[in-house]
């Protein structure tokens, strides 16, 4: 009787990639890899940073390295944040319960989607380490003010408003995919909420997009302005981060609002063309002056991207489709798993640039590579 040889060990993120690739229906993988249109933003997010390369400095003598980042009170055992994803049990049959647990015992930070297959509620009790909830403003406020309420009661330790989702992208994929979620998929933080007319994209002049979510939800109030941004501060009693700014302009009113900037194109799904959040990552910096924190998101695949961002002023970095493919590989196991790979090489690259700590990376670490 012959065996099968054992299965090569995943130790990069692009490991847990192709596993996702093959475990995962092709609608699933297509609604989790696509972006709007083209997909130039998706590809433009990557070679951003294949596009710098790295000075290191030598003799330092360092003997060891520290990858550890306080955000707004809390310790984290490295920079890297999981950014909000949608509906996790596309990916696993545990959803976000899986993704709360792996993150927590890599001693990483969740952003709980609002259109999270589990409830808040479920997250909450679901996860041993910290997390945050990020929010589409409704166009019923009392139900906004509701959601934020029961992440803050579940556990939820600050509030990410997405910014740059008035409506939502072209994407393509799905379209032709004629992608709809599964029962199991759903948004249950929204339960009972009857989904309006698509008059979102109509009062803007649009055509209707298909009424599923994953397309376009209704619900999202495309009419929200900065001083939501004042009163959701107001509501949640929590820390806010704006998330998908990219402008220094913008930057700079976030931090004079003390609302946390939270750069980002949507992982590429919305506004194809739009630009890498790391080629404005160190104008931004400059905007914000230390404020309030910057975090950046789109692209990041090795812990070189993870120094490349910390260095050119970001306090933290946020990772998307890379923890999901963890997650449908592995469940929570390659959730943690994911994260352990990613920080492995974040602690490799800080001893060999010559930074004992994630405090230690500076600008001058950073050249354009041609």
């Amino acid at each position: 009787m012959t065996t099968a040889p054992p299965r090569p060990r995943r130790i990069t993120l692009a490991d847990f990639h192709a596993a996702a690739r093959e475990i995962l229906p092709a609608d699933a993988y297509d609604y989790l890899e696509g972006g709007a249109a083209d997909e130039r933003t998706v590809r433009w997010n990557t070679e951003a940073y294949e596009r710098l390369a790295l000075l290191p400095r030598v003799l330092t003598g360092t003997a060891g390295v520290d990858t550890r980042r306080t955000l707004y009170g809390t310790e984290l055992a490295s920079p890297v944040l999981l950014a909000p994803t949608a509906s996790h049990g596309l990916f696993h049959p545990e959803a976000e319960a899986a993704t709360v647990r792996g993150a927590a015992a890599a001693g990483a930070l969740t952003t709980v989607s609002t259109f999270s297959t589990l409830t808040v509620e479920e997250i909450g009790a679901a996860a041993t380490g910290p997390w945050w909830f990020q929010l589409y403003v409704q166009r019923d406020r009392a139900l906004t003010a509701d959601l934020v309420r029961r992440a803050r009661e579940a556990g939820a330790t600050a509030c990410v408003i997405t910014v740059d989702t008035p409506v939502t992208g072209l994407r393509e994929r799905d379209l032709r995919n004629g992608f709809a979620l599964p029962s199991h998929g759903t948004p249950a933080n929204l339960a009972g909420v009857a989904a309006p007319a698509d008059q979102g994209t109509a009062e803007q002049g649009l055509a209707p997009q298909p009424p599923h979510h994953g397309i376009h939800d209704p619900r999202i109030d495309p009419t929200i302005g900065w001083s939501d941004l004042a009163w959701l501060r107001t509501v949640s009693g929590l820390p806010v981060l704006a998330k998908g700014i990219v402008r220094p302009d913008d930057a700079r009113r976030a931090a004079e609002a003390g609302i946390g900037v939270w750069m980002s194109n949507h992982g590429g799904r919305n506004l194809d063309t739009a630009i890498a959040p790391l080629t404005m990552l160190p104008a931004v910096a400059d905007a914000v002056a230390g404020r309030v924190p910057v975090v950046v998101d789109g692209g990041i695949r090795r812990g070189t991207d993870v120094v490349k961002a910390l260095a050119l002023g970001a306090d933290a970095v946020a990772i998307g489709r890379p923890y999901v493919w963890g997650l449908a590989a592995d469940g929570a196991d390659g959730v943690t798993a994911a994260l352990r790979a990613l920080r492995r090489e974040t602690e490799l690259a800080l001893a060999l640039l010559g930074a004992p700590d994630v405090a230690s990376l500076t600008p001058d670490l950073v050249r354009p590579a041609w």
